[in-house]
């Protein structure tokens, strides 16, 4: 060989001197690597297939082969465990907004499908009270029944509109209980314009503005609120919550009322729990008795809309919202805060934080023009009003508001 081929040869048996630094020298290592036990062969990786080069290590020293580091070098990534659990909270974070959403929404839905009048009184008005005092009023009205709806309902086809139940409802600006005081329909009362007559005549003659303004003279209290409910709609809101729970009292068959109910607790659909409210010739206590069970009624459909088999489910819970709204007719000056507050007076009376009363009478049979009336028992009747109107908290019953005439 030749020195200018580049190459040079080592003598044997001495050992290679070291090359200069400006040669380049490429080393091939053909040892093989032994694996593990002992045995030689190929290396393997961690997955054991032969010949496959480990996984690349991270180049800033972090430990970790580079296919599990996350970018720029900021350590592991999330597991595939909390992604999910990530993701199953964001979903559950959502459906709660959502229904949250859903549980506002409906009932200014349902509001906007309440029917309005104007029921503001012509004449002078008391002056306005601290406390809130509403008229709830049921009526027998048939508009917008259909044929098929009067014959279900038993209501017949009287023309004009009557009320069935007039409720006075307080609610107390600040401490004590809210109160349903029943004003008999038959109670002979002044009304402005008309000589003196049941109260229920001047719902008939002047509709609602004449009977609130019947109701502000004879009582001396300034109303905020009229609300109504008509024969169609209080059906539909019994059935929309699948039937009330009542305890009827005694038995009941009254084909006036188009009912035939047994005593003992049950649930009444739509048509028998209207025909229960309504019924005056089965109740020995005529009028009174009636204002006894609307008041009944009206605690146990508070009771059951409150349950989480109406709230908690969205088909039944719209539907009775629905329904409420459809059936409700209010004053145009009624608000939706307005008729809020009756609702929650209803369900503090069906929870027996609230009072349930009638106003004190006289006598259920008093002779007047106009047939067989009901006398309020004046100064009680003056006593309790004041109460009202002075917006003093009721704590207990007051004095004769048990719907027993003090004089026999």
């Amino acid at each position: 060989m030749h020195e200018d081929d580049g190459i040079r040869a080592i003598p044997q048996g001495r050992p290679p001197r070291p090359l200069p630094d400006d040669e380049d020298v490429v080393v091939v290592d053909t040892r093989r690597r032994a694996v593990p036990g002992g045995r030689g062969g190929p290396a393997r990786g961690r997955s054991g297939a032969a010949g496959r080069e480990p996984a690349p290590r991270d180049p800033h020293g972090g430990g970790g082969s580079v296919r599990n580091a996350s970018p720029r070098g900021r350590g592991p990534g999330p597991s595939r465990r909390a992604r999910r659990a990530r993701a199953v909270l964001l979903l559950g974070l959502v459906l709660v907004v959502a229904w949250v959403a859903f549980m506002v929404w409906v009932p200014f839905h349902a509001w906007g499908s309440v029917h309005r009048v104007d029921a503001s009184p012509t004449g002078t008005q008391p002056p306005q009270t601290k406390g809130y005092d509403y008229l709830l009023v049921g009526s027998d009205s048939r508009a917008g029944l259909t044929a098929a709806q009067k014959k279900a309902l038993t209501t017949g086809s009287a023309d004009g509109q009557r009320t069935d139940s007039i409720i006075l409802v307080h609610v107390p600006s600040d401490g004590g209980k809210p109160a349903f005081i029943s004003i008999p329909r038959d109670s002979f009362v002044p009304i402005p314009g008309h000589r003196s007559n049941k109260i229920n005549a001047a719902y008939s003659m002047g509709g609602p503005k004449l009977l609130e303004e019947t109701v502000e003279q004879a009582t001396g209290l300034r109303l905020d609120g009229y609300v109504e409910i008509g024969f169609g709609g209080f059906a539909g809101v019994v059935d929309a919550v699948g039937g009330v729970d009542i305890c009827v009292p005694f038995n009941m068959d009254d084909p006036h009322a188009g009912i035939n109910l047994k005593k003992g607790c049950q649930t009444l659909n739509g048509p028998n729990a209207l025909g229960y409210v309504r019924a005056r010739y089965s109740d020995p206590r005529g009028d009174i008795g009636r204002a006894e069970r609307q008041r009944q009624f009206l605690g146990a459909i508070m009771r059951k809309a409150l349950t989480p088999s109406t709230v908690l489910v969205p088909t039944r819970y719209y539907n009775f919202s629905m329904a409420a709204g459809q059936g409700l007719t209010v004053d145009q000056d009624t608000s939706l805060q307005d008729v809020v507050r009756v609702l929650q007076a209803m369900r503090a009376i069906s929870k027996g934080e609230g009072l349930s009363l009638v106003v004190p009478l006289s006598s259920v049979n008093y002779p007047t023009y106009a047939g067989s009336a009901v006398k309020w028992d004046t100064p009680r009747a003056k006593k309790l009003f004041t109460m009202l109107r002075d917006d003093v908290p009721l704590e207990a019953p007051p004095e004769g508001t048990d719907g027993k005439p003090s004089g026999g």
